[in-house]
């Protein structure tokens, strides 16, 4: 049995040891805040690394496309190769389980496709070390006895369904960002492509023009532009080019936009005035989302208003009259 700390406790932890933690972890904060202050870098140069990675990608595979041997477009690792054979022999990979992991992981921002099989192996070991190590502390070596059976089962389950579902939980947050953060520079990135294709650039010249303008304002935006831009000009059809763009991005309105590129290349209909019309299209949407944002706004202030606000305003208004009722009565 190990022996419990004597100071205040509270649900079983010792609150000392857990406020000397939350300090350390703060004043960590601090260093680590201090330091990205104090070293500062460049947000582009690690997508133009990854983009220029893709494009000797494509080079590689223009080049040998008439051998027998081509090479492979998804970068591979000894370690994807040692988690893809060991769950191969489990037979825990499912075709289309990997397919679904792999566009989640383009939705995240994630190129390297190999991603998926480690995200669904960490799926397959972190419940077991979890689980294992969460019931040898509650209930083999009875690290919290003052919890009940009942609460120790519901945080011996909850972890373990955290650490099975932890991976995916972290996948779509960083997807559902990303896809806000293109969908906030969308329509500018249309307004830019309309004076590109109006001034007589190219498609794939005005992707790059539109990246390049918009990288640091919307540096998401920017980077599926750059690969778009790069796909135009090494893959043998546009169309698949298009196509890797909506597959990477979760929004209608993407796919709208590649639709409509496609159609433009297909039927030779003019792009500026489609382009146009989505543009507008979509800056509607956006100024609907804000409104719907702002009506919702009084019943969201209704709780602070009556937790918060409404007391502090009965202490101000009926202190001072308490205060003389009081003091009448003790006089009296």
């Amino acid at each position: 049995m190990i022996q419990q700390p004597s100071g205040p406790t509270l649900l079983g932890f010792d609150v000392i040891l857990v406020g000397s933690l939350l300090a350390g972890l703060a004043a960590f904060a601090v260093m680590l805040a201090i330091y990205a202050a104090v070293t500062i870098r460049d947000p582009m140069a690690k997508r133009v690394k990854a983009l220029e990675a893709r494009r000797e990608q494509l080079k590689a595979g223009i080049v040998t496309a008439g051998t027998k041997k081509r090479t492979s477009l998804v970068r591979r690792t000894d370690t994807t190769d040692k988690v893809k054979s060991s769950l191969g022999r489990l037979n825990v990979l499912q075709e289309s389980q990997i397919k679904d992991i792999q566009q989640k992981l383009a939705h995240a921002g994630y190129r390297n496709k190999e991603l998926a099989v480690v995200i669904i192996g960490a799926r397959a070991i972190l419940p077991i070390l979890v689980g294992g190590l969460m019931g040898t502390l509650i209930y083999l070596v009875d690290f919290w006895p003052d919890w009940s059976p009942m609460f120790r089962l519901i945080v011996f389950g909850g972890s373990v369904w955290a650490s099975y579902k932890g991976p995916e939980i972290f996948l779509s947050n960083k997807a559902s960002k990303r896809t806000k953060e293109i969908q906030k520079g969308l329509p500018d990135a249309l307004d830019l492509l309309v004076i590109c294709a109006e001034a007589g650039l190219t498609v794939d010249a005005a992707f790059n023009r539109v990246a390049k303008e918009l990288g640091r304002a919307y540096p998401e935006l920017g980077d599926e532009f750059a690969l778009t831009a790069i796909e135009l000009s090494f893959l043998n059809e546009r169309k698949h080019a298009f196509n890797n763009l909506a597959y990477r991005v979760n929004l209608e309105a993407v796919k709208g936009v590649v639709t409509t590129m496609i159609q433009t290349e297909r039927y030779g209909t003019p792009l500026a005035s489609a382009l146009r019309v989505l543009s507008a299209e979509f800056r509607n949407e956006r100024m609907m989302r804000a409104e719907e944002k702002a009506a919702r706004l009084p019943a969201i202030m209704t709780v602070p208003l009556i937790v918060f606000i409404l007391p502090t305003l009965f202490v101000v208004i009926l202190g001072p009259a308490a205060c003389s009722i009081s003091d009448n009565l003790v006089n009296k």
